[in-house]
């Protein structure tokens, strides 16, 4: 199994998140995740930068393989204008960019007032969004008129050797089927088996899975649940909460009913290396190939150090 380290925008500063990728390297680290944000989940993460200059960055100051966890190309942001990022991000990366998508979040894609659609249609735009990708990506210039997209005399003219490969995020079963069928690859935060096998049964076959979870490094387990709390309360909250509320304020209203205890069901608390391998297990067990840790509070130096001298080595 690969590891990689999972660096979390909506909480770290552009200095820090390049000061965590050269530290993820030196520690071993085998790639990167990237998350895209235009908000904060809640305020007390902070932060934001835009993903595609940290992408950029991140060439100059690694060489770790990077794929975004995940970018929604459907509203905020034409697919025209990502493919044109992506194909800039593989030829900066020398070929080791993944382009991870998915539907999206209100949170992130409401901003310039458009409508917040069924997850039904939002499956539709990623599909058609796809479509333009690829067809741009194979140079020339394009025309085309869908559903939801229309792309008039556009071509790119930089572009890497290989087109970047597509990675689809999916939870629900008709997410996961679009997965498998237009996909390249899997992208998931939960280890569960079986909607690694359903992507696997469904026209996934034997592409790549990819999964991340979060830590809060800390002295001890109750110092890391406090610093996740504090940060990241919305782990907690439940079922479609997460894809349909508009602002970090509304986060925070509901994470009001999460409790601190719950933070252990979705965060590995504290410096235990042996509740790292426990927790990357499960994700092997589960199926997947890929899984990436994200340390949310200030301590991301500790985290880096346990996994250079206590957990990567025990993995190999």
């Amino acid at each position: 199994m690969k590891i990689g380290y999972f660096l979390s925008c909506e909480e770290f500063t552009p200095a820090e998140l390049l000061e965590q990728a050269r530290g993820a390297e030196q520690a071993g680290f085998e790639a990167l995740w990237i998350s895209d944000h235009y908000h904060p989940w809640t305020d007390a993460q902070g932060q934001s930068p835009f993903v595609w200059s940290m992408i950029g960055a991140l060439s100059q100051v690694c060489s770790l393989p990077v794929t975004t966890a995940v970018t929604c190309p459907t509203v905020r942001i034409h697919p025209a204008v990502i493919a044109q990022a992506a194909a800039t991000s593989a030829v900066l990366h020398g070929g080791r960019f993944v382009l991870g998508v998915g539907t999206g979040e209100a949170l992130n894609e409401h901003i310039l007032g458009d409508a917040w659609s069924h997850t039904a249609v939002r499956l539709e735009m990623l599909q058609e969004a796809v479509e333009v990708l690829r067809e741009l990506w194979r140079g020339g210039v394009v025309n085309h008129r869908g559903t939801h997209y229309t792309v008039e005399q556009a071509r790119l003219y930089t572009l890497p050797d290989t087109p970047p490969p597509i990675y689809v995020s999916g939870f629900g079963p008709k997410a996961i089927d679009l997965a498998a069928r237009i996909g390249d690859g899997y992208v998931s935060t939960t280890p569960d088996g079986d909607m690694v096998r359903r992507f696997r049964e469904n026209g996934g076959g034997d592409k790549p899975c990819q999964a991340g979870f979060k830590a809060a490094y800390a002295n001890s387990e109750d110092e890391g649940v406090r610093i996740a709390y504090e940060r990241w309360p919305n782990a907690g909250l439940p079922g479609e909460l997460s894809q349909v509320l508009p602002s970090p304020r509304h986060f925070e209203q509901a994470a009001e009913l999460v409790k601190p205890e719950m933070m252990k069901e979705s965060f590995v608390c504290g410096n235990s290396p042996d509740a790292h391998l426990e927790m990357i297990d499960r994700y092997a067990k589960a199926g997947f190939d890929e899984v990436y840790v994200a340390n949310t509070g200030p301590h991301y130096q500790g985290l880096l150090d346990l996994y250079r001298r206590e957990v990567l080595p025990r993995l190999r």
